[in-house]
């Protein structure tokens, strides 16, 4: 993902909270924000102190309109800052590379709409968003109804999906993952071989997300 928008001209302010890098108080100084993903999940505050900041920062962004874009963690921390709820998923972790499941939604939205032709995504999750703000309007679920790419905002995006995982990133998960993946009945070298022959596709889909995303990042969108 980084790739892309540096590709598509943004300059980048990486942070690693999990790594002891400090978050901004705001996001003045910045004309948007990507929330990645990660191994904990959306209530874990008092064992990692800075998703309280994150999600300040989600409530911050939604206020003054500035553009953001949640992956997987980042879409369940978002819907969790704007009042909606996460929970496990009760049918089991979602892990393969599934049809998107757009909804008609989709296609008059800003960020999305010109994605709609993708047809996979990979996923690697076991959370699910279970309860979304009222104002949200849900842009892909699955045939289960699992919530798969919200806005929450004018200008506030999250997917459940994993746009920036090709086969080196997805490798090193499933092999760190590997007993615990053989324990729930995944095969994940089928996984892996799955995604390394999507590659192309999955490349060609979800690079347009962060282009998309860099070009609503030079634009002035009113706050919320």
């Amino acid at each position: 993902m980084g790739e892309w928008l540096t590709g598509a001209g943004c300059e980048l302010d990486v942070r690693r909270p999990y790594l002891t890098d400090t978050l901004p108080r705001d996001l003045s100084e910045h004309r948007s924000m990507v929330i990645l993903g990660g191994a904990t999940d959306a209530y874990a505050d008092a064992e990692f102190p800075w998703l309280t900041d994150v999600k300040q920062l989600v409530r911050s962004a939604v206020e003054d309109g500035t553009p953001t874009l949640g992956i997987c963690l980042g879409l369940q921390l978002i819907a969790v800052a704007l009042g909606g709820e996460v929970h496990a998923n009760p049918i089991g972790q979602q892990i393969g590379v599934p049809a998107v499941g757009w909804l008609r939604a989709a296609q008059d939205d800003p960020l999305f709409g010109p994605l709609t032709g993708a047809r996979i995504a990979v996923q690697w999750n076991n959370d699910v968003v279970r309860s979304l703000p009222a104002t949200s309007v849900v842009l892909a679920q699955t045939a289960q109804r699992e919530i798969q790419a919200v806005r929450f905002a004018p200008a506030m995006w999250g997917v459940q999906w994993h746009p920036e995982a090709g086969v080196e990133i997805i490798s090193r998960w499933a092999e760190n993952d590997r007993d615990h993946a053989l324990e729930r009945g995944v095969d994940v070298d089928e996984y892996v071989a799955r995604v390394a022959a999507a590659g192309e596709e999955l490349r060609a889909s979800w690079q347009g997300l962060a282009t998309g995303f860099a070009a609503l990042s030079r634009q002035t969108v009113p706050a919320w």
